[in-house]
């Protein structure tokens, strides 16, 4: 048990104590995850004063940690003046009731704890729909028998959100709430399908940022495109999508979207509240995966990005690993080797960013050819063929002409030259 902070800290600051469980299969990253549990509870607004790890083959089924360890919990949280005790896990409804009358203090676990970072930082009207949908599927379960937790709704982490409304305690209102959340949520994910089919219609690729939270993401976001997104050094500080125009050198324009990072142990509520915001990544034509270089736990991330990646139906996308932050590392340490295709940046200096665009735009036009031609505007046949069949690049209209540069596979480009055989049309 290590003793983080002894000072009172503020009325409007929760004394949090940190609480996990070592088995054989958790015992090399146990230390990592409580760090972050640590960064989670201060993205959440407490201050951690207190850790405590118990060593067990397994889980207690009715306290997670045994009675001996949830006394010595009890004594360690009064004597450290502790308000909230969060667990590194997702606890079960019994072991929460057990827990909080043992230790008379509220107890979370990791699940909610995440859950309430998202209700603080979901700013769009579908955001804090996707929000209350995961936290309701998670305290659906939990309201039966809850006793105190009931009574301490709407006050401190773990109960923002729905709990601000003072929802009733009813199962059967929790069960039409949810469905109308689900029923609202897909009618704006039908609006989104909409606004994506015709970005599809139109050529433009779509390249999506994907990878672990505080990853850089928004950073990247910001020094490609200026899109002016939300960066701060917290977990989780960006989670409504953002999608940006962005040219490459070549002259080829890309929709550039930044999402949600993921992060080890992420609720699958909120995987599937989260299910079509994250359309964006399933439907990109490249992921760019952003893997923060200068972590020391960076291939564990990155193994839990690719899971989350498959969870929801991107996994088989085409990517390109960007390891990032390298400007963190000790001087003459090479970036890590991840993957012989990697690109190394620092989004926050600027090295290694026309690197990065080189590459998208080489992994975007794999294949096709660069060509170049001219027709009457009444041809409109002919550059919807192209945009069907690979990217307009560039298209000026003129004298009643249109020229298009374009990129399109070897076979449209043959085609293309039968196609235009008339006097005034100009094939590639």
């Amino acid at each position: 048990m290590l003793a983080e902070r002894r000072t009172l800290s503020s009325p409007t600051v929760e004394r949090a104590a940190l609480v996990g469980l070592v088995t054989s299969s958790t015992r090399g990253d146990v230390d990592h995850s409580l760090d972050e549990l640590a960064r989670l509870a201060d993205a959440a607004g407490a201050t951690v004063v207190m850790r405590m790890l118990q060593d067990r083959p397994r889980p207690d089924p009715a306290t997670f940690i045994g009675s001996g360890k949830v006394s010595a919990l009890a004594a360690a949280c009064a004597e450290a003046h502790v308000d909230v005790v969060i667990f590194d896990n997702e606890l079960t409804p019994g072991q929460l009731r057990q827990l909080e009358d043992k230790v008379e203090r509220k107890v979370i676990d990791r699940t909610q704890l995440i859950l309430d970072i998202f209700a603080r930082r979901a700013r769009t009207r579908e955001g804090k729909w996707q929000v209350e949908l995961a936290q309701l599927k998670y305290l659906l379960p939990r309201l039966v028998g809850a006793g105190v937790a009931l009574s301490r709704l709407g006050g401190g982490i773990g109960t923002r959100g729905p709990g601000e409304t003072k929802l009733e305690v009813d199962r059967q209102h929790i069960r039409r709430r949810i469905t109308k959340l689900r029923g609202d949520i897909k009618d704006l994910a039908r609006s989104r399908r909409v606004k994506r089919s015709r970005r599809e219609r139109s050529g433009i690729p779509q390249v999506a940022l994907a990878g672990y939270t505080n990853a850089g993401k928004s950073t990247l976001m910001n020094a490609l495109t200026h899109a002016g997104v939300l960066v701060e050094d917290r977990l989780f500080a960006t989670l409504d999508p953002t999608v940006r125009r962005l040219r490459l050198p070549g002259g080829l324009t890309v929709l550039l979207a930044d999402t949600v990072g993921f992060i080890h142990k992420l609720p699958h509520q909120l995987v599937q509240a989260f299910k079509s915001t994250l359309e964006e990544v399933r439907e990109a034509d490249l992921l760019l995966h952003l893997v923060d270089a200068a972590h020391p736990a960076w291939p564990e991330q990155r193994r839990v990005v690719e899971t989350v990646l498959g969870e929801i139906g991107a996994g088989e996308r085409p990517v390109v690993c960007v390891l990032n932050k390298i400007d963190l590392l000790d001087p003459g340490t090479p970036p890590p080797a991840a993957d012989p295709e990697a690109v190394s940046i620092s989004a926050h200096s600027g090295e290694g960013l026309p690197e990065l665009l080189a590459t998208i735009e080489a992994r975007l036009t794999r294949g096709l050819q660069r060509i170049h031609c001219a027709f009457p505007t009444g041809r409109g046949d002919v550059l919807a063929w192209l945009r069907r069949a690979g990217r307009v690049v560039e298209e000026y209209y003129r004298d009643g002409m249109v020229t298009v540069t374009a990129l399109v596979p070897p076979k449209v480009a043959g085609q293309l030259r039968k196609r235009l055989p008339a006097a005034g049309e100009q094939p590639c």
